[in-house]
């Protein structure tokens, strides 16, 4: 396939939910996507504030964090939307609005090798004959159409 980005490394790691960016959920600002996205798994203020601290070299441990915490009920589902709202988020902002823009009608996919098939798609041998869900690269794409047609992503999340 041609014009297919399917690593968030190199020119593409801004792609990463791991990446430094400023993101406000709900009344505060984490440092990343990952960080706002596991804060969002539970409506405790307590832990949100303890996701909240940890730095943005720190967000492998955020993710640790929030596989051990209790799920808010409803996570199943508000989880993909809640997602959306992060990256639009993100994405709205400089430079990652811009970076978004520039690659143009590319297909965006999240290639990893961790056996994330549900948001990316991995690579592994034990999972080539398997199709991820991507839903990582579907949601960017959807935000960079957003921007594009509207100039404006909305947030599916309230």
């Amino acid at each position: 396939m041609d014009n297919v980005i399917n690593s968030f490394t190199g020119n593409y790691s801004f792609f990463s939910n791991f990446h430094p960016a400023i993101i406000q959920f709900e009344g505060l600002n984490y440092p990343t996507v990952e960080h706002a996205y596991q804060a969002s798994k539970s409506k405790e203020y307590f832990f949100r504030k303890l996701i909240v601290a940890l730095p943005a070299n720190k967000a492998g441990l955020a993710k640790k964090r929030g596989q051990t915490i209790r799920l808010r009920s409803d996570w199943k589902d508000v989880q993909i939307d809640i997602m959306h709202s992060l990256l639009c988020y993100k994405f709205k902002q400089e430079p990652f609005r811009t970076k978004l823009l520039e690659t143009e009608d590319a297909i965006i996919i999240e290639g990893n090798y961790w056996h994330d098939n549900n948001w990316g798609d991995c690579g592994c041998k034990d999972c080539k004959d398997i199709s991820g869900e991507n839903w990582l690269g579907r949601l960017i794409m959807d935000i960079r159409s957003q921007i594009i047609e509207k100039d404006n992503c909305y947030r599916r999340y309230s």
